[in-house]
């Protein structure tokens, strides 16, 4: 044992000396010198990049180049004459100008857009969270039930809910008005759900929410199987009610992921655009129910005003991007508190 451990301890300070000076036994550089060093710190950093080329260079063809296409025609007068001749007539930030000069947009657009979301946003996230603390107290069979009639709602396609909920308000034949009539509350030949801005937006608020709040509920519910069940059981034990333990145990343990499911809602609901064009007078006969989706689109494919429906969906898109940066921001502070 003696004679075998000799050679170990006869090479030890080797090892030391060519740690320290950074050179190996030959006298040649350790690991090949400052410049290999530099390559292989090179290749590690573009293996990444080199993996994901392909998906960027997917990205790049099909959202980079038409928001670039968008940002240029933001920037000219063009419309049928220009796409005949293929000619550009640029007038720098004049349709930013009109736009924003426009009190159409500050009175009517804008407040649609924003309302609109922020209460889309308040009620698909507080409706999520209480069907998912639902599903957490049933039983294991009816909650498969109900989880399956959730995600029905949610693989329902956005036009087949929407013509749902204009059946259900239809002025004479709909369901609410069928039933409000038979109650002797309403003339169904004088009442029009659609022709009033705010049962308009009430109409489409019911069909957001409801294509909305699964992804909510599923989340929520999978957040609270996180939960230590020490956790609410000890506040129970204190004395604490349903109400407490929600506020101070349920809340502060899966905060991120009501901040995901938050900003992520955020995002979608300020780019409507179906559930509000398809709806009666959505389209365009009814300027005062347009959000900044549906104006851009009708500028553009119904008024022909290419590049004022371009300058709309930039001004969309930045707002987008703000909330998205803003996103980013609170869940960068959210993991470095945890």
């Amino acid at each position: 044992m003696t004679g075998a451990a000799a050679p170990e301890e006869a090479a030890a300070p080797a090892a030391l000396a060519a740690t320290v000076t950074g050179r190996g036994r030959g006298g040649e550089p350790a690991g090949g010198g400052p410049r290999e060093a530099r390559a292989r710190r090179l290749r590690r950093g573009l293996r990444p990049w080199l993996l994901l080329a392909p998906a960027l260079l997917v990205l790049a063809v099909l959202l980079f180049w038409p928001l670039v296409r968008v940002l240029q025609l933001s920037l000219q007068d063009y419309g049928l004459r220009e796409i005949n001749t293929g000619e550009s007539n640029y007038i720098g930030l004049g349709n930013y100008r009109e736009i924003l000069g426009d009190s159409f947009l500050w009175t009517k657009v804008l407040p649609n857009t924003v309302v609109f979301a922020l209460a889309c946003v308040l009620l698909t996230v507080a409706f999520g969270t209480l069907v998912a603390l639902l599903l957490q107290r049933l039983g294991r069979v009816w909650r498969t039930i109900c989880s399956s009639v959730i995600m029905m709602a949610w693989a329902m396609p956005a036009v087949t809910g929407t013509y749902v909920w204009i059946w259900v308000f239809d002025p004479l034949d709909g369901v609410v008005s069928g039933g409000l009539d038979a109650l002797g509350l309403i003339d169904p030949e004088q009442t029009n759900w659609f022709t009033d801005r705010w049962a308009f937006y009430a109409i489409a608020a019911l069909n957001v929410v409801h294509h909305g709040f699964p992804f909510v509920a599923v989340t929520v519910y999978a957040a609270l199987l996180t939960i230590p069940r020490e956790l609410p059981e000890a506040a129970l034990m204190d004395g604490a009610n349903a109400w407490q333990r929600f506020w101070r145990i349920t809340v502060p343990v899966i905060r991120p992921v009501f901040l995901v499911v938050t900003i992520l809602s955020t995002i979608w609901d300020f780019k409507v655009f179906a559930q509000v064009y398809l709806m009666p007078g959505g389209a365009g006969s009814n300027e005062d129910v347009l959000n900044l989706g549906v104006w851009s689109y009708i500028q553009s494919f119904s008024r022909n005003e290419y590049g004022m429906g371009s300058a709309i969906a930039v001004l969309l898109t930045l707002l987008l991007l703000g909330i998205t940066v803003l996103y980013i921001r609170l869940l960068s502070r959210e993991r470095d508190e945890l």
